[in-house]
Formats: structure tokens, sequence, C-alpha cells
């Protein structure tokens, strides 16, 4: 995989993005929490998605400017219709909003409805837990149907990953998973490559279990929810809560979003641990509770000691700040034809 320097992969996706048509501040911002992704190793979300993005700018699609559209505000929480806007742009503008107002009011809850793609939701964390403050963040498609509920064999929910981040007094905890097993871009990829799930992943239309993801993506089957055939209750309930903290507190979802558009809805909640117990004895029970599980005894089939969420995350950036931004080879390409269209230079690759 092709290494690039950070600084220039932001600025080579600001540039594509731009001479597509994106207003440059919502550019900068969307091309940033992109390249985030691709450095903590959420590569399916990192700037391999810029292809999509131009295609959705050039189908309008993916509005190209203009801002939000306040919908309710009450200063511990507010609601913003996102206009089909960049979804890093979105999100981001929201974390700041939080962040700023929460010193006032200890938590600070938003749901924002016709979002665009919001990118890897970890990319998000760092810039609430480097402040000291934890962070909550779902998101949900309320226009798509990937997941039958519980015991059912109709695609209805959508994978709705859900991420969170904790401080501690080194490394932030970073959570971020889906309440299905797979999710959509892996299910789609491995269709694409004629491979299969490791397991059993998905069911077919009739409710079997499937290792094969061409059930999903071509024969009306669906993926299974976190738990599996088993367990999938669990999985199923966890994507409830997203679609109904997302959709139902922003006013927009699966009862008035018609099929076919792109329109995602989120749900997001800042906490300012000095409002509670205080930064200092939050991050004592953090560090303690990240010092016990990393110590705790490996297991046989584990290749190594124990690992926090956000320990492989905070490995990678490190790596990527070092020695450059990981692309994959086919994502590369697809960047070098899209700069050789609008006549932007190539950035060098450092490896």
């Amino acid at each position: 995989m092709p290494l690039i320097d950070r600084i220039a992969l932001t600025q080579f996706a600001e540039q594509i993005l731009t001479r597509a048509g994106m207003e440059p501040d919502k550019a900068e911002t969307t091309a940033a929490v992109l390249v985030e992704g691709d450095m903590i190793g959420h590569e399916t979300h990192g700037v391999s998605l810029l292809n999509w993005y131009v295609e959705a700018l050039e189908d309008g699609s993916l509005a190209k400017s203009g801002s939000y559209e306040v919908v309710n505000d009450r200063g511990a929480a507010f609601v913003w219709d996102g206009k089909s806007l960049p979804g890093a742009w979105l999100l981001t503008k929201a974390i700041d909003q939080a962040c700023e107002r929460v010193s006032d009011h200890g938590v600070v809850t938003a749901a924002i409805r016709n979002c665009h793609h919001t990118c890897a939701l970890s990319a998000f964390m760092r810039q609430v837990t480097d402040r000291g403050l934890i962070v909550q963040l779902s998101v949900s498609h309320p226009a798509a149907s990937r997941v039958a509920p519980y015991g059912g064999t109709k695609p209805l929910l959508t994978p709705n990953p859900m991420a969170a981040g904790f401080p501690t007094s080194k490394y932030p905890i970073l959570i971020d998973v889906s309440a299905s097993i797979t999710t959509t871009t892996m299910t789609q990829n491995l269709a694409k490559a004629g491979k299969k799930f490791p397991e059993a992943w998905a069911f077919t239309a009739a409710g079997e279990p499937t290792d094969d993801p061409r059930e999903v993506t071509e024969r009306g089957g669906t993926m299974m929810p976190l738990g599996g055939q088993l367990k999938g209750h669990k999985g199923f309930g966890l994507g409830l809560i997203v679609e109904l903290l997302g959709q139902g507190l922003s006013g927009k979802g699966r009862a008035n979003t018609p099929s076919g558009v792109f329109s995602q809805s989120a749900f997001l909640q800042v906490i300012d641990p000095a409002f509670f117990a205080g930064l200092d004895a939050f991050t004592a029970q953090s560090d303690f509770l990240a010092s016990a599980c990393r110590s705790n005894p490996p297991a046989p089939w584990n290749n190594g000691p124990v690992r926090m969420p956000g320990d492989s995350a905070a490995r990678k950036r490190r790596s990527a700040l070092e020695q450059g931004v990981p692309v994959g080879d086919a994502a590369w390409q697809k960047l070098c034809k899209h700069a050789e269209i609008r006549g932007l230079p190539i950035p060098d690759v450092a490896a």
C-alpha cells in the first residue's frame, strides 16, 4: 500500500473535492476526517470514499454548499436539518458546538437529520477526548435496509454504527462497533471479489445462515445482527436504540423517508466529567480499568496481550504520522485519475 504524507494527502483530498464543486470549508473538513479514518485503520471509510463523494457531488445527492437549518435549540439540546450536506462537516460542526456549550450544561445532546455520509465515527472521537470530554455518536440510514429484525427474514434496519470516546491520562478509549456482525461496505467488497465471509454472517432470503455475501447483495438476504443466529436479539436491540435516538429525536426516519435517497440520521452527546465527580476522578477510573484489562492473562487463542478499544487505532495513527498514511492500491489509482482529470499534482509516495 502506498504511504502518503498526512498533510499532503489531506490537501490532495481537499483539492479533489473543491475541484468537484464542494465549498472550501466543507472540503477541508471532509478531507481531514477521511484521512483520519485511514490513519486509524478504517480504510473502507477513508479517502477510498472520495470516488463516491465526487459522483454524489456530480449527481446532486451530496450538496456542494450552504448551511444546515436549525430545527430546535434549547442550549443543552439542539436539532439540525443537514440539507444533504457532507456528514463529516455537519458532525464536526455539531461536535464543536456541543463542546463549546458543555462547560455550561454538563451534558449537551444533538440530533441531525438529512446528513450525507458521515465517514468513520471513531475519526471524530479524538477531537472530543483530547479536551477531557466524553462523546457518544451513532448513525443510521432510514432509506436503506440491510438487517432483518431478529427472527425475521426481510431486510429492514441498517448496521447502525455507534461510537464512544473516553479520555484517559494517555491514549483515549475509542469504541466503534455496529449493531450487525459485519458492515455494508465489507459485504459489498467481498461480494464483488467473489469471496466468502469468515463464518456464516448472513441469512439467505429464506432465513438460512450463509457465508456468501452475494445472498445479501444479489438475492434478498440479510446481514446478521450482532450475536448471530442464537443471540441476535442483542444486536437487534442495539440497532433499535440507534434508530430511535437518531431518527426519532431528529424527526426524520423510516416513517417519513422515501426509499432511494441517501439520508443519514445522527445522534450525538458530549459529557463533561467536570460536572460530575471531576476529570481527575474520571481518568483515575478509566486509567485503572484500561490497565486492568491490558494486564489480564491472555487466552490461548489470543496472539498477544489484551488490547483496549483504541489501542490499535493509536498505534496505527502514530505510524501514519511518522511514516505516512497507507492508502489501498485501487483507491490510490482512482485518486490519481481524479487528479489527472482535474489537472492536480499528485503527491509523492513515501514508500
